[in-house]
């Protein structure tokens, strides 16, 4: 009850939402009606209090011994999995053996062939390197013949080339003599030419200058006769809302005063039903002390004691229940039947209808779940009025019966260690629920030990050891960048030589539209498994509720790369609207374990969906 307390006070802030939204579809087009309200009945006696905690306990003895049943029928039925997987391990090392004989055998051969193969190789080897001595020789007078003839002709090149130059050398200067001499008279053109453009230019500058100045005032003009026409438009306008909002109070209090005289008119009519239910309990209280008085009086053998029969308000089972006509509810049902009070209730019709999947779409429940749910709660009451209240009753029991079948624990097994792979996006808040889930199980009796998978977040690694030392629970770490596969191996190493109960293993947050950083998960998977082909365990993936219906796509990737287990949905107390909870159980069936709802420890609980429901529709 105090976790459902805190969930009512924290949850979405859509459950407000969700109540306006009721109460807005059921007064458009509602009808008031008068209902009697009945004192509710007196709490338990003891004994049917003692009576109810003692069939809890049975029931949840039965469900402890179901389950532990259950749990012992799984591990035997792994326990011969893993007999048959070790009797195959043998016929397949006994194959394996069989297999490296003949390839010994094999191998022997082809050494004997290699050995022949060699010899040959060996004498064709020799006839070669005599044959390269012989056309090394020749090759070695051939470049000698070479190297003189290349001599003499570049001793001959070297006289031609320096004759050449001597030559090219007299016409260069020639040349650079007069190309200096055409330069000059060029740039001293040049600048001419430059000075008459800076004089044209300055001309034409000028000239803009005007038709720009000109240009101004007359876009001044103009623009000084718009504001005017527009200050006028405003003040007209200004003038008309004025006198709107004026039409608007006077037409809002005469509503409040027909309001208040209407009210009047009821405390009034409230006034004189209470005095009459006084006038008549007091002629009821004469009328007994009168009875009383006259059975008094009368000799003691004589009088006899009718037994009392015990008056009991019949509750309304149907929404539409007539009220029971007063001139036959008797004195005292016109004394003890209650108060009376105004009810506003509405025609459900298919309008109505359709105004309801809209607010529960809204409330991120996803258009096909809340078709579902819609449908699930017009079955059978099309055309009859509906209150708020009832609508809420109707819809918290829809979507407790939804989510019945997911509301489970997480399993613990006697395996040890029992990995539990925590995954999930970025800021889903997957190593807060790892500290508090180890805090948690610690707290329990279970030991624990943490690896801090997300090597690429310093953030992570200190805050999973300031959770670690809280709870009292190892932390594994690595440096800054290391794979994170080789510190999840490592991992089980180490809690296999502690004998650990629990690994949980924290893993870096991921965009589900990352192929490379999901690749990086299934990676983890594929190591851990080496280790032990079993795990892990359990693949828990945390959801941040604010996301909405992309909850929907990280659960569909995230479950074809890692298979997930179970869900755990956090920060419900922020701006969430928590429908897309309803949503996951409607479409994926998964293990809801538990939901968060803040950062103390507490604040994670395991998930109950008669009180989510209630929570999320605001019904009391």
């Amino acid at each position: 009850m105090a976790f459902f307390k805190k969930l009512k006070e924290r949850l979405f802030k859509s459950s407000s939402k969700i109540d306006e939204g009721l109460d807005a579809i059921v007064s458009d087009g509602g009808e008031e009606e008068t209902v009697e309200v009945t004192e509710a009945p007196s709490g338990p006696t003891p004994e049917e209090i003692a009576a109810a905690e003692e069939e809890a306990r049975i029931a949840k003895e039965k469900a402890e011994a179901e389950e532990k049943a259950r749990q012992e029928a799984l591990e035997a039925e792994r326990e011969a999995e893993r007999e048959r997987q070790a009797e195959l391990e043998r016929e397949r090392e006994e194959e394996r053996r069989r297999q490296e004989e003949l390839e010994r055998e094999r191998e022997a051969e082809r050494q004997r062939q290699e050995e022949l193969e060699r010899e040959r190789l060996a004498e064709q080897q020799r006839q070669a390197e005599l044959e390269r001595e012989r056309e090394a020789e020749r090759q070695r007078l051939s470049e000698l013949e070479a190297a003189r003839a290349k001599a003499e002709e570049e001793e001959r090149q070297r006289i031609a080339a320096e004759q050449k130059a001597a030559k090219e050398a007299a016409q260069a200067a020639a040349d650079a003599a007069e190309k200096a001499r055409l330069e000059e008279i060029a740039r001293q053109q040049e600048e001419e030419r430059k000075r008459l453009e800076a004089e044209a230019a300055e001309r034409e500058a000028e000239r803009s200058r005007l038709e720009a100045e000109a240009a101004e005032k007359e876009e001044q003009r103009l623009k000084e006769a718009e504001e005017a026409r527009r200050r006028e438009e405003e003040r007209q306008r200004e003038e008309a809302e004025a006198q709107e909002r004026e039409d608007q109070r006077r037409r809002e209090e005469e509503e409040a005063k027909a309001r208040e005289a209407e009210r009047q008119a009821q405390e009034a009519e409230a006034a004189e039903r209470l005095a009459e239910a006084e006038r008549l309990a007091e002629e009821a209280r004469i009328a007994e002390e009168e009875r009383l008085g006259e059975l008094a009086a009368r000799p003691a053998p004589q009088a006899v004691m009718e037994p009392m029969t015990t008056l009991t308000a019949s509750p309304l089972d149907d929404f539409e229940g007539e009220e029971e006509p007063e001139e036959k509810r008797g004195l005292l049902g016109r004394l003890f039947g209650g108060q009376k009070k105004t009810v506003v209730r509405r025609t459900l019709d298919d309008d109505m209808l359709e105004q309801l999947e809209e607010l529960l779409i809204t409330a991120d429940m996803g258009v096909d779940t809340a078709l579902r749910v819609t449908a699930n709660m017009a079955e059978g009451r099309m055309g009859k009025k509906l209150s708020v209240e009832e609508i809420k009753t109707l819809l918290s029991d829809e979507v407790s019966r939804i989510m019945d079948g997911v509301a489970k624990p997480m399993p613990l097994y006697s395996h040890k260690p029992q990995v539990v792979l925590v995954v999930g996006v970025n800021g889903s808040g997957k190593t807060t629920t790892i500290g508090k889930l180890a805090s948690q199980f610690k707290a329990a009796g279970k030991s624990v030990v943490i690896a801090a998978g997300d090597t690429f977040r310093a953030a992570a690694v200190e805050q999973l050891q300031v959770w670690g030392e809280r709870a009292g629970v190892p932390v594994l770490t690595a440096p800054e960048g290391t794979d994170p596969a080789s510190l999840a191996f490592d991992a089980m190493d180490q809690a296999q030589r502690d004998g650990a109960d629990l690994l949980m293993i924290d893993t870096a947050g991921r965009l589900q539209n990352r192929a490379d950083l999901m690749e990086e998960l299934s990676k983890i998977v594929r190591v851990i498994r080496k280790k032990d082909p079993d795990a892990p365990h359990n693949t828990l993936l945390v959801l941040d509720a604010t996301t909405g219906q992309n909850a929907l796509s990280q659960v569909k990737v995230f479950q074809e790369l890692a298979d997930v287990s179970g869900l755990v949905m956090t920060k419900l107390d922020g701006t969430a609207k928590g429908g897309v909870l309803v949503a996951l159980a409607d479409k994926f069936g998964l293990p809801i374990h538990a939901i968060g709802v803040g950062e103390q420890i507490d604040d994670l609980a395991p998930f109950d969906p008669e009180d989510f429901a209630k929570a999320l529709v605001g019904l009391e």
